[in-house]
């Protein structure tokens, strides 16, 4: 099956570094805000290169033990800015899931047992669920940017 006949989820999806952040929650969940703030993280110098791969609408596919993101092709390039309307980026047309993210999760919790992985494809992916009205953004950033406190060795 070629990537442009492939069905659509709903979920956005923004490169950063060499992994893409895949981003799901119902309509009006906040997931294109979420693209754009994890896009201006990375123009601030907060996380390394980060670029919009797609918003809205993502094309999945496992290749290789690897799950991939691409655009829906129609809106490659294009991400909803509220009260802006659609705006064109620059844009990655493929890139390698390495974090899913949850808006809205009903299963979110404060201090969650373990890290969560979801399996989507046949790949296991890490999972973070975010809390309605939580501070996804925050969140993302830290579990990028630092290391589970059970995961340090001797402290």
């Amino acid at each position: 099956m070629t990537a442009s006949a492939q069905p659509t989820i709903h979920a956005s999806a923004v490169l950063v570094g060499t992994r893409a952040v895949l981003i799901r929650g119902a309509a009006g969940s906040g997931k294109s805000r979420l693209a754009l703030g994890l896009i201006e993280a990375g123009r601030s110098g907060l996380l390394p290169f980060v670029r919009l791969v797609a918003d809205d609408r993502s094309r999945l596919e496992a290749a290789h033990g690897r799950l991939l993101v691409r655009p829906a092709e129609k809106l490659a390039g294009l991400i909803e800015v509220r009260g802006l309307g659609l705006r064109r980026l620059p844009f990655e047309p493929v890139a390698v899931v390495g974090l899913v993210v949850d808006l809205d999760a009903a299963d979110a919790e404060r201090l969650p047992p373990a890290a969560q992985v979801e399996v989507i494809a046949g790949v296991p992916v890490p999972r973070l669920a975010v809390a309605p009205n939580g501070d996804p953004l925050q969140q993302i950033v830290s579990f990028l940017t630092s290391v589970a406190a059970d995961a340090v060795e001797g402290g």
